[in-house]
């Protein structure tokens, strides 16, 4: 018997309704056993074009690309496309920080080290009433 999965349910429920249209492409790296990375591509977004944030275990990373004046193209093969990408980030998972470099945006994250002291739990005869 499982007790406390209910958070499972709301997540599985939250995976099916993230858009997965493979833009921007995205590398997941394992930097050891507690510290992950997650790299976009994003060329040609600037810093203030990009948010990144945590709600609840959701990660949002999203890019809205403004014109820039004084642009005149002869050619235009590299579209201004906006995106709005999410990941679920399993219970505990803090995000550390994030960068861009060279038309990537890195966000690092990290599990802390649980507390994996062993607690004893005390057996008591009948259940502690609560005082009204």
């Amino acid at each position: 018997m499982l007790v406390g999965f209910e958070p499972f349910e709301r997540m599985l429920e939250q995976m099916a309704k993230v858009p997965s249209d493979g833009y921007p492409p995205y590398n997941i790296e394992q930097i050891d056993g507690s510290h992950f990375r997650i790299s976009l591509a994003v060329a040609g977004f600037l810093i203030e074009e990009l948010s990144v944030a945590v709600d609840e275990n959701r990660l949002s990373i999203s890019g809205h690309q403004q014109e820039r004046e004084g642009q005149s193209f002869l050619h235009r093969g590299i579209a201004k496309r906006q995106f709005q990408r999410s990941f679920l980030l399993a219970s505990g998972l803090e995000v550390s920080g994030s960068w861009l470099e060279n038309g990537m945006l890195h966000i690092d994250i990290a599990r802390p080290d649980p507390d994996t002291r062993v607690r004893q739990i005390d057996i008591k005869s009948s259940p502690d009433t609560v005082s009204g």
